[in-house]
């Protein structure tokens, strides 16, 4: 058995603990206290790091943590991630025994070439690619890469659960609204985030089903979609090309 925790970090970040009552991993630490200060209120031992992409928000944590507890770092080898110990591809396995967890490495372009994700049955950590109601910015590879590492993570089973890395639904809302004014879904999302962040409560982790129904980004052949970017000079109703407009 095991439980997955939220730990707020850095000005929106989370880093996510899997944990028994004994042993703990983390996913992308961005900052060690945190964590450290996790581990001691629980009584926890840091069994390794598991990192989804080198950007600081996601690493600058590692170093540290790894001089307490000298874990393995599993993730994606660059040479701007020098904490990496395990390098993962597309295709492999990350078995976690003191969870009984066995992930896949699913390879995921578009926000960073490296980026990749841990798929396990019921879950996924997405790292940046996939937010609430979002998705990540384009900065190395194109468009269409990220796009489809977008599609990959929409074709997981609904009940998926997303942990992504950052508290960013409250922010991508509005522009999910404007997309779609009618979406009955995108304004019961609207509510529920803001009653959830009233009381300090995150909105992660999410559905893959419930991104479908509310997720600009992976509802890219939404007619009502559609019409509001042809009433902005859209052209070109091609998924990619409706995809390309969104991030525009």
């Amino acid at each position: 058995m095991f439980e997955i925790t939220a730990i707020p970090a850095l000005q929106d970040n989370y880093i996510w603990a899997i944990h028994n009552d004994r042993s703990a991993v983390v996913v992308d630490p961005g900052e060690a206290w945190p964590v450290l200060e996790f581990l001691q209120q629980n009584g926890l031992i840091l069994e390794a790091i598991l990192c989804t992409h080198r950007h600081h928000d996601h690493v600058d944590g590692i170093e540290e943590l790894r001089g307490v507890y000298n874990v393995p770092v599993h993730g994606r080898s660059h040479p701007k991630n020098p904490h990496i110990t395990h390098d993962l591809r597309e295709g492999d396995r990350l078995e976690l025994e003191q969870f009984g967890l066995v992930f896949n490495i699913i390879e995921l372009p578009g926000h960073l070439d490296g980026h990749i994700a841990f798929v396990a049955p019921g879950m996924v950590f997405s790292g940046d690619i996939l937010f609430g109601a979002g998705c990540g910015r384009n900065f190395e590879g194109t468009l269409a890469q990220l796009h489809h590492s977008l599609q990959r993570l929409a074709a997981l089973p609904d009940k998926t659960l997303v942990y992504c890395a950052h508290e960013y639904t409250a922010y991508c809302l509005p522009f999910a609204l404007a997309c779609e004014p009618n979406n009955p879904d995108i304004q019961r999302r609207i509510a529920e985030t803001k009653a959830l962040r009233a009381a300090n409560l995150p909105t992660v982790p999410f559905t893959i089903a419930l991104e479908k129904a509310t997720n600009p980004f992976l509802r890219c052949t939404s007619p009502e979609l559609i019409r509001t970017l042809q009433a902005r000079g859209l052209t070109d109703a091609d998924e990619l090309a409706v995809f390309a407009a969104l991030k525009g």
